[in-house]
């Protein structure tokens, strides 16, 4: 017996970044990672497995949380420099003909207008296949390029809920049957009174209307989002067509899942809308004896390169790790007002030390999966037995076309083999191949 067939998606963690610039088969990474080519074999590699999506990750900050400098992110090219997705969604979508394109916009520092405006025209171009990533911000720096300090957490989700909301009256602006297009003499393009003001006033945002591009063929995009906390949770219940999930362990993933499905539930949708996909980053070789080789190749790497991890975690919650002793298990009290959820599953229940918390636990992986290909689609089908859910979303790390292969032409026709992915696009926009199972 085998589980239900899932979904995949493919989430660039550096987004429009650097890329693995200095590990082994990184090609010329380094120096040409801001040219669209390895995203757009990146792409058609996707496709051609029958991914439902891509996503690409953002943020708008050179950080300098760990040690209160910006020295080793940039020495290592650590989450900056880094381009803007949303023009590379653009390439990508005019350059596939079935895959989701999914640039993250943060809310916090975007008007709705111009979110609107982009995600329709990119959704234009793509013929129905643009998403967005809604993200509300997580790190002070990068409030602070926008003139204004970090809003406290609950509040951004407060702020993103309106967002979301000006949006999609922006997005219905205009009627359907508004666009005429006639080209007959005395023809006219568009009816006036199908196109609609909304004067829209809410405690965050305020805008007269109506948006001045026709609707686009999914008319909104499809919005992912990823919900840790409890307000996170119950934004992605009540918007998300596809939720990003890391809890670690089997439980806590089937748990996790059944709290959205209530929640969409209680937000009056259909459950089987919201698809949670889970976090994961498959260690591949061509005998299990290879890829445990390699698993332990690069716990080992990573073991010895503590300044890595810290800066890693302190990026990700804008706490500054190099304060605390590594042989001490961090403060119960600490709490980030970044991503608070990850940063308190990272953080344990306060039993292990620092540095057995930095070196053992993933930021990535909900489960481990080391195998060859078969190994893993049989690993990745117990799981979905077990919590019930919706699909992965492997995390390319580090990202470049040998591993890129690894996923699409050994994983997933081991996957294919089994009846759990998909082996066609069953329609053409977005939304509905998420929907189609």
């Amino acid at each position: 017996m085998t589980a239900n067939k899932f979904h995949l998606g493919w989430f660039l963690g550096a987004g429009f970044g650097v890329q693995s610039w200095n590990q082994p088969w990184s090609g010329t990474g380094a120096t040409d990672w801001m040219m669209p080519d390895q995203y757009v074999d990146l792409a058609h590699s996707l496709e051609r497995a029958c991914f439902d999506f891509l996503i690409m990750e953002d943020s708008v900050q050179v950080s300098d949380t760990y040690k209160g400098s910006m020295e080793y992110y940039l020495a290592t090219a650590s989450a900056a420099p880094k381009h803007d997705p949303a023009v590379l969604a653009g390439i990508l979508s005019y350059t596939t003909k079935h895959l989701g394109i999914v640039p993250t916009l943060t809310t916090t520092f975007y008007h709705p207008y111009t979110v609107a405006r982009l995600m329709s025209t990119l959704d234009h171009i793509a013929e129905g296949r643009i998403g967005w990533n809604i993200v509300t911000g997580s790190n002070t720096r990068a409030a602070q390029n926008y003139g204004f300090d970090m809003p406290e957490h609950d509040l951004r989700y407060d702020i993103a809920d309106e967002f979301v909301e000006l949006a999609c009256k922006l997005w219905d602006s205009w009627e359907d049957g508004a666009v005429h297009a006639d080209t007959s003499a005395g023809g006219i393009y568009a009816d006036h009174e199908k196109v609609n003001r909304i004067d829209f006033e809410g405690k965050f945002f305020k805008s007269r209307g109506p948006l001045n591009t026709i609707p686009s063929p999914q008319r909104r995009p499809v919005f992912l989002q990823a919900g840790g906390s409890d307000k996170g949770k119950e934004f992605a219940a009540k918007h998300a067509d596809a939720i990003i999930s890391n809890p670690h362990g089997t439980e806590k993933m089937r748990r996790y899942r059944e709290d959205i499905r209530q929640g969409a539930v209680e937000a009056g949708r259909n459950p089987d809308d919201v698809k949670v996909m889970y976090l994961i980053s498959p260690i591949l070789g061509e005998t299990t004896a290879e890829a445990k080789a390699k698993q332990k190749r690069r716990a080992d790497a990573a073991s010895s390169n503590i300044d890595a991890l810290l800066a890693g975690r302190s990026h990700l919650s804008g706490i500054d790790l190099s304060q605390f002793d590594l042989d001490e298990p961090l403060p119960a009290d600490l709490e980030s007002n970044g991503h608070r959820s990850s940063f308190a599953e990272f953080k344990g229940d306060g039993t292990q030390t620092l540095r057995e918390r930095i070196t053992g636990h993933s930021a990535i992986d909900t489960l481990e999966f080391v195998g060859t290909p078969d190994d893993v689609a049989d690993m990745m089908d117990g799981v979905m037995q077990e919590v019930g859910g919706d699909g992965f979303l492997i995390a390319g790390a580090p990202m470049n076309r040998r591993y890129v292969a690894e996923i699409t032409d050994g994983l997933v026709p081991a996957l294919k083999r089994r009846g759990l992915t998909r082996t066609s696009y069953e329609h053409t926009h977005f939304r509905e191949n998420l929907r189609a199972f």
